[in-house]
């Protein structure tokens, strides 16, 4: 199927990888009658894939939107003259936008993505199963939980899959520090067959930055 996608990046700012959640604060707060941009309803957290998505790669802030989100944060992109980062304000002179409809899901071609932030695979349930697997078997969970993170991302963009998904993962374990906590996440990337669009997020805290990845 094909979804809309849109991206906006502000390449005359830099900011670290990890304010990727400082920039998630700023538009949820300045936009929160947009439940899109925060996953917030009146009832609390909507727990589905985030159709609005941020991150910093490269040092540069990055919003993505996928269906609904795309043609959100395309008006933001063209209307936002400064964001602020905890009291630091930032100008946006300049924004290269990307928006297409985008063809997401299994494939004939085999796609090579690397992560450009860390992918948080790994949570409580099967965190000691991975510390007490040997190399063979971590590699065998690994892509499990990364067919089953296409699998959930494809159920909330409606995608019916129906081919199997293939993937041949390359992939390293790193500490990262996440709200004051050392957590355990992953760089390099991966193959397969199915097809993706540039930066968005794989796994957990997706709508903060983590697991962005770009087609090489």
């Amino acid at each position: 199927m094909h979804i809309d996608y849109s991206s906006v990046q502000y390449p005359d700012v830099r900011l670290h990888m990890r304010d990727g959640s400082k920039l998630r604060g700023f538009f949820a707060k300045k936009y929160s009658f947009e439940e899109l941009m925060h996953n917030h309803g009146e009832k609390g957290p909507i727990y589905r894939y985030p159709l609005v998505q941020y991150k910093v790669i490269d040092g540069i802030p990055t919003l993505v939107g996928l269906g609904e989100g795309a043609n959100l944060i395309l008006d933001i992109g063209i209307c936002e003259e400064e964001i602020n980062i905890e009291g630091t304000r930032f100008c946006l002179e300049r924004a290269e936008i990307n928006t297409e409809s985008i063809f997401f899901g299994v494939g004939n071609e085999i796609n090579e993505y690397v992560f450009k932030t860390p992918w948080f695979a790994l949570n409580q349930k099967n965190i000691d199963k991975y510390n007490a697997a040997d190399e063979i078997e971590k590699d065998d969970l690994l892509t499990k939980i990364l067919i089953g993170n296409l699998l959930s991302m494809a159920k909330y963009l409606d995608c019916r899959i129906e081919d199997k998904i293939r993937v041949k993962l390359d992939v390293k374990p790193i500490r990262v520090n996440f709200k004051g906590k050392t957590m355990a996440g992953f760089k390099g990337g991966f193959k397969s067959n199915f097809n993706l669009p540039d930066y968005v997020g794989i796994g957990k805290s997706v709508s903060r930055g983590y697991g962005s990845i770009k087609k090489r």
